[in-house]
C-alpha cells in the first residue's frame, strides 16, 4: 500500500460528465442524475483501501446530513477488479448495502472517469458547486489510520457548508490522500 496524495485537479474545472452503472440498482448513473440544486460531491473510493475504511461512517454521515440540504453525492471505484478482485462490482453493492451508503457506489471499469477527474488516490474527494464549477478538492480532514486523530469531516464539511452559504472557499487546500487507484497495466 503506497501513500498516494491528490493530483489538486484546477479550482474552476467544470465537472467531467460520466454515465456509469450502478452496482447496487444496477442502473446506469449519470452527473446530471446526482447533480444536486446546491453542489455535488463525487468522490472516488474503494472497498479495501484501510483509508477509505477508516472513513466509511463518516462518508454515510455526511451523505445523510448533506443530501437533505440540496447535495448530490456519488462514490466511484475505478480500481483493477482483476489484480483486486475484492473491488469488483459485485463485492461494491455489499458494501453499500452493509454501511448504507445513501449514494450510488458506481463501477468505472474503463477508468476514464478517474482520468478525467484526474483521481490519484482512494479517497479523492471533488466538490462542484450549483454550476457544477469545481470549488474543493482534497482531504476530509487530517485523521488517516492509526493517527490517533478522530474522523470529524471538518475540511470538507467547512466547504460544504461555504457551497451552501455562497461563500467562497478558501484556495488554500490539502490534498487527500490514500490508497493508489489501482490503474489496469
Amino acid at each position: 500500500m503506497a501513500l498516494t496524495e491528490s493530483n489538486m485537479l484546477d479550482l474552476g474545472t467544470k465537472a467531467p460528465d460520466f454515465n456509469l452503472p450502478d452496482t447496487v440498482s444496477g442502473n446506469n448513473i449519470t452527473f446530471s442524475d446526482i447533480k444536486g440544486e446546491n453542489g455535488t460531491l463525487v468522490m472516488f473510493t474503494c472497498n479495501h483501501c484501510p483509508y477509505v475504511i477508516h472513513v466509511n461512517d463518516e462518508l454515510v454521515r455526511l451523505g445523510n446530513e448533506y443530501k437533505e440540504k440540496g447535495i448530490g453525492f456519488v462514490a466511484i471505484s475505478s480500481n483493477d477488479v482483476i489484480n483486486y478482485p475484492q473491488d469488483a462490482p459485485d463485492k461494491m453493492k455489499t458494501l453499500a448495502e452493509e454501511l448504507g451508503y445513501p449514494f450510488p457506489y458506481l463501477y468505472d471499469e474503463s477508468q476514464e472517469v478517474a482520468k478525467a477527474y484526474d483521481a490519484a488516490c482512494t479517497p479523492d474527494f471533488y466538490l462542484f458547486d450549483k454550476e457544477t464549477i469545481l470549488v474543493y478538492r482534497g482531504q476530509l480532514d487530517d485523521s488517516r489510520p492509526k493517527s490517533g486523530k478522530p474522523v470529524t469531516g471538518k475540511d470538507l464539511r467547512a466547504a460544504l457548508e461555504a457551497v451552501l452559504e455562497g461563500k467562497e472557499i478558501s484556495g488554500t487546500q490539502y490534498p487527500s490522500a490514500g490508497c493508489n487507484i489501482k490503474w489496469k497495466k
